[in-house]
């Protein structure tokens, strides 16, 4: 701690309200953001004398000074928290990578012949929403099935309403048509409630619908329609055996984790209707020595109450097979925000540990892809470090390309790389202006311009070191002499200080 910075005279002025406390380092940079049911206690507890983990330990050797911000509940605390975390990013807390909002399945109800389409954001659209989704795959594939076996549209209501003949989507078998009136409304309806049906996970109804129909068409002698109907419930089964559908036709949101080699992996398998959605692995920053409940409590807490914009988002039940510190306080909390009940369960039975023991398994699986191209990707900066002579090792490489509408419209893209591989987060696209088209050393000269000059005009201390930090060992240009000399040329002025 810093010497003008008394710890007793500071404690005993805390008060036994809720808020959140802020540790900084000698530049007065947070280093870590907590949150307290009671500040005077929780903050006393990091000088009471006892012996603590080495995390903190490691924590407290940095502290130099503490900000304090009282919260009117404890619900209060913990969202201000979740913002905070993600704002200043503090070493000493669990990082989760920011993510977009939630994937979903609309079908659209303000036309005569309903759509299917994959939707993101706020659900103020009119329609029914399926999901979410634990990621955009899931999405897609669950909408190119309902394609193949009821034929539900996708286009655009201005391109269903310029259509007279049917579109390739008809031809190769994923729509029945009914922009050019292959399909009689009443049928397409059907289609429409079955696909419905279909993503509630109730494929037994649709099957025992379906065979009511063939039959009916069939006594029609309808043998066309029967044959239609008959090809979807073949379709429909061959589905079924490759789903998991439970008999519990419960939300649910199952957290399984794995935790080696200094590398911690969170598997989110999403339930709805008794129905797998899908799973994701998300692979956290963690700080050294971090526990495993404070891993699980960060990626809780951050997952469900950052950039909040649908409180269906938030599952009645969350799975998972530990307790956590304050869990009480984070189910309050994400029952407030969901407008239901929330449950944190972690000791299930049935079918639920069914679905935490797929969760675990799969966090298992992941996390040995995850460390497996951690080598590789290892391998290839020391590849990279032998072929160019580095002195060390390269940490972080950023590339440059150039793309072309009709050689008019140009556009620069940046992608990152560090060890871990991709970043990304630090993905860039520029919009190139003022250029004669065409010109690419042009282009590439104002995009690396661009692109570190807003590192240069960072606020932060920018002492040699920190510059050395701040920018990448390694740029690569797509191109020739003339776009690598444009890159030099673009980055002279700002890294003076540093060699190129």
């Amino acid at each position: 701690m810093a010497s003008n910075f008394n710890v007793k005279a500071f404690l005993a002025s805390l008060t036994h309200a809720p808020g959140i406390y802020q540790m900084l380092d000698e530049h007065r940079k947070i280093i870590y953001v907590g949150k307290a049911r009671d500040l005077k206690k929780r903050v006393s507890s990091y000088f009471s004398g006892k012996t603590q983990d080495i995390k903190t330990q490691a924590l407290l050797k940095h502290v130099k000074d503490i900000d304090i911000t009282v919260t009117h509940t404890e619900n209060d605390a913990l969202l201000l928290e979740c913002n905070l975390i993600k704002k200043h990013k503090p070493h000493y807390n669990v990082l989760f990578r920011d993510d977009k909002s939630y994937p979903y399945i609309i079908i659209t109800n303000e036309h005569p012949y309903p759509r299917i389409d994959f939707y993101r954001g706020a659900r103020k659209k009119d329609g029914l929403y399926f999901g979410p989704f634990p990621h955009t795959t899931a999405v897609r594939e669950t909408i190119h099935i309902i394609q193949k076996l009821f034929g539900i549209r996708t286009c655009s209501d201005n391109f269903f309403s310029g259509r007279t003949r049917a579109c390739l989507h008809h031809q190769i078998g994923l729509c029945s048509g009914s922009c050019a009136g292959l399909i009689d409304k009443n049928e397409y309806m059907a289609d429409v409630k079955h696909a419905i049906l279909f993503l509630q996970g109730k494929n037994d109804e649709i099957i025992r619908e379906l065979q009511n129909q063939m039959q009916q068409a069939a006594s029609a002698r309808s043998f066309e329609l029967a044959a239609r109907l008959r090809d979807q419930i073949t379709r429909l089964r061959e589905i079924q055996q490759k789903q998991y559908i439970s008999s519990d036709h419960g939300n649910a949101d199952v957290i399984g984790y794995a935790y080696t080699a200094g590398v911690a992996c969170i598997q989110l398998l999403s339930i709805r209707e008794g129905r797998v959605l899908g799973s994701r692995a998300y692979f956290p920053m963690v700080p050294a020595n971090a526990s495993l409940q404070e891993i699980l409590s960060s990626f809780i807490t951050q997952h469900y109450l950052v950039n909040l914009q649908d409180n269906q988002a938030i599952p009645k039940e969350i799975i998972f097979d530990v307790s956590l510190q304050d869990e009480a306080m984070i189910a309050d909390t994400l029952s407030e925000q969901a407008k239901h009940k929330v449950m944190l369960l972690h000791k299930v039975r049935t079918e639920r540990k069914k679905w935490l023991d797929m969760a675990m398994l799969s966090a298992q699986q992941s996390i040995a892809t995850q460390l497996l191209n951690k080598v590789h990707t290892q391998e290839r900066f020391q590849a990279l470090q032998a072929v160019l002579h580095l002195k060390k090792l390269p940490t972080r490489i950023e590339c440059f390309d150039i793309s072309h509408t009709l050689g008019e419209e140009t556009v620069a893209s940046c992608v990152v790389f560090n060890s871990q591989g991709p970043v990304k987060n630090d993905y860039r696209r520029f919009n190139i202006n003022g250029i004669t088209p065409g010109d690419d050393p042009a282009a590439i000269y104002q995009a690396v311009q661009r692109r570190y000059q807003r590192k240069e005009e960072s606020k932060e201390p920018r002492s040699k070191s920190d510059l050395s930090k701040s920018y990448p060992d390694i740029i690569l240009i797509d191109g020739g002499v003339a776009q690598l000399n444009a890159a030099e040329n673009a980055l002279q002025p700002l890294l003076r200080d540093l060699s190129i």
